[in-house]
């Protein structure tokens, strides 16, 4: 017999709408719609919880996805990170808030671990403005916020059927009505275990250098933070 606490209560989400409604406030970097599509994971948040971290009682998949590196090699992400914590983000490099801040914050939280944790961590940085970020370009951009950090590139259509993989909605570069080229997608960052290879942690755009650098030593570990 199970029973329930008014405190510990839970609530059932969709991750797509999730995620959606944590970008309701972006321009540039914003969500679409998701056409509808039954959501790929499910998450249970407590209510009111004010955490940063959102465990997912279904965890992603990793996506397969295969792209090229800064160096303009093949990347292939489930090879690559396999059994390694990882942190895939979704975003661009000509983005005017969001992404920036939110890899400066893994940044600042990755320095503050050992050295040896820090070699194990992977940061991927995954471009949906692709026609702009280039190799050179992704390379160049991430060597400001750590150059240890890997930036994806590659066709636009695979990049956008990975980031659904994970709940993520994202849509062609377009130019906005000031004649601004701006990409629209989701903000969140997934983490991976590396015990099992699953997502099992999202965060959101309001996740702060704080937060990270208290979370980043369990989510090494593959525990719940």
């Amino acid at each position: 017999m199970r029973t329930k606490s008014l405190k510990t209560s839970r609530k059932t989400l969709a991750a797509a709408a999730l995620l959606a409604a944590a970008a309701f406030t972006l321009t540039a970097c914003g969500s679409g719609d998701d056409g509808g599509k039954e959501p790929v994971a499910e998450v249970s948040t407590e209510a009111d919880s004010g955490k940063a971290a959102t465990v997912l009682d279904k965890p992603f998949e990793k996506p397969d996805l295969v792209l090229k590196d800064t160096h303009g090699k093949k990347y292939d992400l489930r090879e690559e990170t396999k059994g390694r914590p990882t942190l895939v983000y979704f975003g661009y490099t000509h983005c005017p808030d969001v992404c920036p801040l939110t890899m400066n914050n893994i940044a600042v939280a990755k320095k503050a671990l050992p050295k040896a944790d820090q070699d194990k961590l992977k940061v991927v940085f995954v471009t949906t403005d692709p026609e702009r970020d280039t190799s050179a370009e992704l390379g160049k951009w991430l060597k400001g916020v750590d150059a240890d950090f890997t930036g994806l590139t590659g066709d636009f259509a695979t990049i956008q059927a990975g980031a659904r993989q994970l709940g993520i909605s994202i849509e062609p570069s377009k130019k906005d009505k000031n004649g601004k080229i701006v990409s629209m997608h989701g903000t969140q960052v997934i983490a991976f275990s590396p015990k099992t290879d699953g997502g099992y942690v999202l965060y959101s755009e309001s996740a702060t250098a704080a937060d990270y650098t208290k979370d980043l030593p369990k989510l090494l570990k593959g525990e719940t933070p």
